[in-house]
């Protein structure tokens, strides 16, 4: 039995979830969570064998929750459900640490698939999202150039770019005001910008932020 997490702050979300994950007998959902904070809980008491975890939610976001989760289980299957399609974001998402990407207008069945595979260890993209990825890494010179930042670099990119400032930054990370702004340095360099207007107009025009 595949022990499952649901995080959606979307209670119909979950429950149309949990009572499609109710029709397969290797499948059960054990936990839900309407939030990041709560999706911590629930990766500290342990006892699951997979999250599916949704990236835009209040408050703590998706991608700062994989983060965290990352960071106290490192095994844990982390599959992402999003209303994102793009494949420069599902990139992103997958070298911060997820398992899988699904888009939310997926089939069923592979949602399906995609949790039996995460479990199995093994990262998951659905085959359009594939033909996608595919695509986008032949084309080396339209290579998005936040692909050239470190996991790190990523994670500071995309909290300066919703606009936090490099004190906050520095708290919420657990990080020095010092290495935040090395951080920042370094990823205005690679990105070729310089300011964080310009950080958030790159982030809004590739779909890495709402």
């Amino acid at each position: 039995m595949i022990r499952i997490a649901l995080v959606d702050d979307h209670a119909m979300v979950r429950a149309g979830l949990r009572q499609f994950f109710a029709g397969h007998d290797d499948l059960c959902v054990v936990a839900e969570a309407a939030s990041g904070r709560e999706a911590l809980e629930i990766v500290r008491r342990g006892e699951i064998d997979v999250m599916l975890l949704d990236v835009a939610m209040p408050g703590q976001s998706g991608v700062d929750t994989l983060a965290a989760i990352r960071a106290r289980a490192p095994t844990l299957p982390v599959l992402i459900l999003s209303g994102y399609a793009e494949a420069h974001y599902a990139t992103t998402l997958l070298r911060l640490g997820a398992s899988g990407f699904l888009s939310k207008d997926c089939d069923p069945l592979q949602l399906v698939a995609a949790v039996r595979t995460v479990c199995r260890g093994r990262k998951y993209v659905s085959p359009e999202q594939a033909e996608r990825l595919a695509e986008e890494l032949s084309r080396d010179d339209a290579r998005p150039l936040h692909e050239q930042l470190s996991q790190r670099e990523l994670q500071v990119f995309l909290h300066l770019a919703r606009g936090e400032t490099i004190g906050h930054l520095a708290q919420a990370l657990s990080l020095s005001v010092k290495t935040v702004s090395t951080y920042r340095s370094r990823v205005m360099e690679k990105m070729n910008l310089a300011s964080n207007s310009e950080l958030t107009y790159y982030a809004l025009k590739n779909g890495l932020i709402q």
